[in-house]
């Protein structure tokens, strides 16, 4: 602790105890705990923290003596007293003073009007927590009767102080058993630490009680237990409540089977019961099998991603999965024209039917059975075979049951029929699982034409289609040509539709089918598509307008880029350069610095225009944008367009690479630094380090020292002192004056003002060697509160709040 901060830290406590005073920020009570467990965390650095700053005990007993004090001040004090005694030196110096009983115990706020305070309720959670990490401060909470309290703190109104309390009670067990216990725990040697004891008998005796919410907090328990502690000793603690857990299964009365599912996932992870004989896998099977649908999943779909699981409790995890697919499957058939997917469920399939009858429930099983197929599909590495032919089948069935294309003759199917027809919800999760498959089948392509012909399909998942046109087929080039042709009559259709999201969404999958451009520039070029897409340019909503951008932008490179077509990309270069400057919408102004950035990446600037003349007339056009991601993008043109100037040039990009004589070298970087000031790079970048967001600044300073890495080695920079001498080293020093002010520099030298010139090669050359770019390239990542998270800023910050400086009377927060 600096000298400054002991010397305001009893101001800060005595002001923070004065019932007079409005009290503080809570921000600011926040950061000074945080202070402190900085403080506290090396252990007992600084030792004699307490004893150094009676001013701590102090303040703890001014606020004790309070009749009524804040709620916000005394959960701090809470907290605080926790964070204090976490060090064992330092808890005994607390008790001596009789100030945690005050806190913690029966007497402190426990028994206060003020315990109704969620806020004091949870200062005192977290103030307990902080302070269990030894052994007396076990001993005090136990013989104080604070298991109890924390127990019932489990069923808390406040969602914050239950998850605490449970949180709580695992840490206190975790820590009980591996400090308390001198050998290791097993099946037949059991003799339980008294702490953990107490908390394990609570445990067994809220599972054996008739109260639901009891059973339901200790199964919560349980799951963070098994999921945060991969001790043998767990493996001893579930044998003793095995036979309670497995009796829930069986039992219709208890609600908590969503969280026994969650309790078994936790424990099947958990490295302890891998390798277990019998009773937990076979309780895993039991869970699979009395489970609804709907709470089996999760467990199903975890036990699925787990590399160690037994084949067979695998291949009874996969049929629960599939079971709704499968009875979908079976509704749709009539006579049965697929096999379904399962050859037996593990559970009743009446149960299934039933939940499928029901328009909630249907949507809800399917929607979730479809997440964890996604979610399955997404591994990389597949932990079991799927039957992908029939589960191709039942996907198809699904996207047909919500276009309303089958009307199957069973009672079921016809209902799952009227429930499905454009829901679009199940809609987009089937096209998701679709696009995840591994394999493509014949009738894939028929149905996805028909999805974007179809007037119910909509437009969110049109956008859903447009994700991965890697669904169209694989056929030969004749047969694509047919194929293409009717994806681009659909096309025209929907860039011509009155709803903007669905203009938008053709515009993404338009653009997304780039990759296929050889089977479909002839279908593209024979269709309405490219006109339809220029005209889109205009569109009166900004998205669609900056989609038509970037689908322009992507189709000039098989289309406007062509040798036979050279009018037609200058054309759409002068069109692109128009929005650019005069699009009143940020997004359209954004795609087209990313068009152009894509553009000169891949060397197509080239044939439009010079590609020196081009990188100028964007730079002059977004040096003034007021959007910041449009100058970012600016930024990444010129980096790009130093990058290739450079290696055409033959400079080497490590100043240590050995080049051919000196005498190339120089012409080399004298030709590249008259190309980069003719298209005027240094103006922009050296205005950008003044820009007043900052990823701006950080960019054109991350450029400007790579620019000098090609320029000066290390060995040769310029001495800012020596290099005043001369008129141009006096307008580069008065230049870099201005860029230390950072974005509060006024009137930046853009014109050449002050005597700086942005386009004199020997000026830029020795503001490169010059300028001290380390010292901007700091200043620029420093957080930009830095200042105030300082511990002393804080406190002063805090005094301010409750009113006891005057000269600083505004809260900087």
């Amino acid at each position: 602790m600096t000298r400054e901060c002991s010397l305001l830290l009893p101001r800060v406590c005595a002001a923070l105890a004065d019932p007079r005073q409005p009290g503080s920020d809570d921000t600011c009570l926040e950061k000074l705990l945080d202070w402190f467990r900085d403080l506290t965390e090396f252990g007992e650095c600084p030792p004699p923290l307490v004893q150094d700053n009676p001013c701590l005990t102090e303040f703890i007993t001014s606020v004790l003596a309070l009749p009524e004090p804040s709620p916000s001040i005394l959960s701090f004090t809470l907290r605080l007293a926790g964070i204090l005694a976490a060090s064992e030196n330092r808890f005994q110096h607390l008790q001596q003073e009789k100030l945690l009983v005050r806190l913690f115990g029966r007497d402190g706020p426990l028994n206060s009007a003020l315990w109704e305070d969620a806020s004091v309720r949870s200062g005192w959670v977290e103030g307990v927590h902080s302070m269990m990490h030894h052994q007396p401060a076990l001993c005090f909470l136990c013989d104080g009767g604070g298991i109890d309290v924390i127990f019932t703190l489990q069923g808390d109104p406040s969602l914050f102080v239950a998850s605490a309390a449970s949180q709580l009670l695992v840490h206190m067990l975790t820590l009980s058993v591996e400090s308390e216990t001198t050998k290791p725990l097993s099946t037949k040697d059991c003799d339980w630490p008294a702490c953990a004891q107490m908390i394990i008998k609570r445990i067994e005796d809220s599972l054996q009680s008739s109260s639901s919410s009891h059973i339901e907090q200790s199964l919560k328990l349980l799951t963070s237990l098994f999921g945060s502690c991969r001790a043998t000793w767990t493996e001893v603690l579930w044998l003793g409540i095995a036979k309670q857990i497995e009796s829930f299964l069986t039992e219709e009365t208890v609600q908590a089977q969503q969280m026994l599912a969650n309790l078994l996932l936790s424990m099947a992870w958990s490295p302890v019961f891998y390798d277990t004989e019998g009773s937990f896998w076979t309780l895993v099977t039991s869970a699979l099998e009395h489970l609804t649908p709907v709470q089996a999943g999760p467990l199903a779909v975890g036990l699925l991603r787990l590399y160690k699981c037994p084949q067979d409790v695998r291949i009874q995890a996969l049929t629960v999965l599939l079971q709704p697919m499968d009875c979908i499957l079976r509704a749709a058939s009539q006579p049965l024209e697929y096999a379904g997917l399962l050859d037996e469920s593990v559970s009743d399939p009446a149960t299934v039917e039933s939940l499928l009858s029901s328009r909630s429930s249907c949507v809800s099983l399917l929607c979730q059975t479809l997440a964890h197929l996604e979610e399955l599909l997404s591994l990389i590495h597949l932990p079991v075979d799927l039957p992908y032919t029939s589960l191709l089948h039942s996907l198809m069935t699904i996207l047909q049951f919500c276009n309303g294309f089958l009307s199957p003759a069973s009672p079921l199917g016809s209902t799952i029929s009227r429930i499905l027809i454009n829901c679009f919800r199940v809609q987009r999760s089937a096209l998701d699982v679709l696009a995840a498959l591994s394999e493509r089948k014949g009738d894939l392509f028929d149905v996805l034409l028909a999805y974007l012909e179809s007037p119910n399909t909509s437009p969110t998942v049109s956008i859903e289609l447009r994700r991965d046109p890697s669904l169209l087929p694989s056929m030969s080039i004749q047969a694509c040509h047919l194929a293409f042709t009717d994806v681009f009559l659909v096309l025209q259709k929907r860039l011509c539709s009155p709803c903007w999201e669905i203009r938008d969404s053709s515009l993404e999958f338009l653009t997304a089918l780039i990759k296929y451009q050889d089977e479909f520039r002839q279908s593209l070029l024979s269709s309405e598509v490219l006109r339809l897409t220029e005209n889109l340019l205009e569109d009166p909503e900004s998205y669609v307008r900056a989609s038509a951008v970037t689908a322009v932008g992507h189709l000039a490179f098989i289309t406007y880029f062509a040798p036979e077509s050279p009018a037609i990309g200058n054309q759409y270069n002068k069109e692109l350069q128009e929005i650019l400057s005069t699009d009143p919408e940020g997004f359209p102004r954004r795609a087209v610095i990313s068009i152009f950035t894509k553009w000169l990446r891949q060397g197509c600037t080239g044939q439009l225009e010079d590609t020196e003349r081009f990188v100028s007339r964007v730079i002059q056009t977004v040096e003034h944008d007021l959007d910041w991601e449009v100058r970012l993008g600016g930024l990444e043109l010129i980096e790009i367009f130093c990058s290739q100037t450079i290696c055409q040039l033959g400079l080497p990009e490590c100043p240590y690479a050995p080049v051919s004589s000196a005498v190339t070298s120089s012409i080399h970087q004298n030709e590249s630094l008259h190309i980069f000031c003719r298209a005027k790079v240094f103006n922009f970048l050296f205005q950008s380090l003044c820009d007043c967001d900052k990823p701006v600044g950080q960019r054109a300073c991350d450029i400007l020292l790579g620019l000098r890495c090609n320029f000066y080695p290390v060995s040769t920079l310029k001495d800012s002192q020596g290099a005043e001498d001369s008129r141009a080293g006096r307008s580069i020093a008065w230049l870099q004056r201005t860029l230390r002010q950072g974005s509060l520099a006024q009137n930046f030298p853009t014109d050449g003002g002050n005597g700086v010139d942005f386009q004199d090669p020997e000026s830029m050359l020795l503001a490169l060697g010059t300028i001290d770019l380390e010292e901007l390239h700091d200043e620029l990542n420093k957080s930009s509160d830095h200042v105030e998270k300082s511990p002393q800023s804080l406190l002063q910050d805090i005094l301010a709040t409750v009113g006891t400086i005057e000269e600083n009377e505004a809260d900087c927060y």
